[in-house]
């Protein structure tokens, strides 16, 4: 498969985005099994993390972790792709492949307007990325320093890049995982600015700072005997956000594997302050990002215009127990729904709230009302709304003509999705098992959404969120309203074909 020019349909209207040359639309038919209709998935081989996240005279820039050779991780390199609209993504060609240094790990990219690197200049400020180099040899070897951090920076707004000839720019001090660098630029109380990079550091995470994004000093770290350490901390992001009160907290995200609630990879946040490089957690509650099995190593976009004045993040849609072994074929790994974060209160506790991006709203293709128990599913790829009636319960059902089924419900303060009559299973001895996380507030409405291999599951607009991966043999057909819900309305969304591909 290559990727080219593209058209997608996406209205029943038949109202077109524009197209040129091959106009190709993709149905269940000419769709490879369990391919994502509108989530994005490279044409072919393994992804993994989300990097670079990155916008850019009205792109979003989506790097992620691939291996294009196989469908099981390999050598990394850094893949590619670009959207308008966070729903359309073309695949670019690759950006960053794996050196003398090492494979190309997670990282960052940022848009260092004011050229402080100086591998710009005023008039084309460069693009810079920050990313591990993991080097196998030093590891096969058993050194400990095999992991360091590189530079590369782009002129010609993401579409090339040059690495740094100074690289590295952050040696290892000793840590064996010392990986996946995020850069924010912090400004401070005096109007003056400098570049935080959030690293992490096997059990906790590093912060760093720089005048220019090639020398950096340490400043502190965090993490020793604080959130969950079921496994090693990975892809750490710091954020600067404003509580419903309107003063600023800090939220610290920190991806962990193994050591999730539901086994395997996760991802926790904490929220607090942080000045002059150290940060404090308002208190020691373990808090989850997404509380399904299958979202892990989510970053944000920076570059954001101010008029968007939110907090825009992805990611990888899979979980280290069986990534490398589940059903698909030609590739491997998609990405979640992009999604806006806010915090909100519960009680005199502040959480952290992850709703489905408003561009969403752009894959509106027919709407059905259902009316009564039960409705057929329109296709392998919809929404589904509701509205929670009565008390604090809703019970749900999908199924098909084989009697394989997935059940998602609220009952005695525990949101549950349960997947285990919901398909293929059989490559992991956990994957077919009920995943439930505690909401002790009112459930007031849901959204669901189903794409061929996958279930997103937001409570009152991403109060909370379980996502799950699904491979049922036959897509879905059937929705049985059990219990608790009204007003339900289901989005045909499977004529927004997934556009990152096109055939030959």
């Amino acid at each position: 498969m290559k990727i080219k020019n593209f058209c997608v349909l996406l209205f029943t209207s038949f109202l077109a985005y524009g197209c040129s040359q091959q106009e190709v639309k993709f149905t269940p038919n000419n769709l490879e099994q369990y391919r994502p209709a509108y989530h994005f998935t490279p044409a072919k081989g393994w992804m993994n993390d989300p990097n670079g996240l990155v916008y850019v005279d009205g792109e979003y820039h989506l790097f992620f972790q691939h291996y294009p050779d196989s469908t099981v991780w390999g050598p990394m390199h850094w893949g590619h792709a670009v959207s308008k609209d966070l729903v359309h993504w073309e695949e670019l060609p690759i950006a960053l492949f794996p050196d003398s240094l090492g494979y190309i790990f997670s990282g960052s990219a940022v848009y260092d307007a004011e050229n402080t690197s100086g591998l710009g200049s005023t008039t084309t400020p460069p693009l810079v990325a920050l990313f591990t180099y993991h080097d196998p040899k030093g590891e096969k070897e058993g050194t400990i320093d095999f992991q360091t951090q590189g530079l590369a920076f782009s002129l010609d707004k993401g579409k090339t890049w040059q690495k740094y000839e100074g690289n590295p720019v952050l040696k290892n001090p000793g840590i064996r995982d010392f990986r996946d660098p995020k850069i924010t630029q912090i400004t401070q109380a005096d109007g003056k600015s400098s570049w935080v990079m959030t690293l992490a550091a096997k059990d906790r995470v590093h912060f760093y700072e720089s005048a220019n994004l090639k020398e950096w000093t340490f400043l502190g770290e965090f993490g020793q005997g604080v959130g969950a350490h079921g496994g090693v901390w990975e892809c750490p992001e710091l954020l600067s956000m404003k509580a419903p009160d309107g003063s600023q907290k800090w939220v610290l995200l920190v991806s962990m594997n193994p050591g999730g609630p539901q086994k395997g990879s996760a991802t926790q946040y904490f929220i607090g302050d942080f000045k002059q490089g150290a940060f404090t957690p308002d208190d020691t509650m373990i808090r989850w990002l997404d509380y399904g099995p299958d979202n892990y190593a989510g970053v944000t976009w920076t570059n954001l215009p101010k008029e968007q004045n939110r907090t825009l993040w992805i990611g990888w849609m899979s979980n280290w127990d069986y990534a490398q072994v589940v059903p698909t074929k030609t590739w491997r790994s998609a990405t979640t729904l992009p999604r806006e974060l806010n915090l909100f209160d519960v009680d005199g506790t502040l959480l952290l709230q992850s709703a489905p991006a408003k561009e969403l709203i752009s894959m509106k293709s027919t709407s059905y009302s259902v009316s009564g128990k039960e409705s057929l599913i329109p296709s392998a790829a919809v929404e589904i709304r509701a509205e929670v009636s009565g008390d604090d319960s809703f019970s749900l059902l999908l199924s098909n003509e084989l009697g394989e089924e997935v059940v998602i419900n609220k009952e005695m303060g525990l949101v549950t999705v349960d997947r285990r009559k919901a398909g293929t299973a059989n490559f992991n001895r956990d994957f077919a098992a009920a995943h439930s996380a505690p909401m002790s507030w009112k459930a007031e409405s849901v959204r669901i959404f189903l794409d061929a291999s996958s279930i997103e599951v937001f409570v009152n607009e991403g109060e909370l969120v379980l996502t799950s991966l699904l491979f049922p043999t036959s897509p879905w057909k059937k929705i049985a309203l059990i219990q608790g819900l009204d007003e339900v309305e289901i989005l045909d969304l499977q004529e927004s074909p997934n556009p990152s591909l096109e055939k030959n």
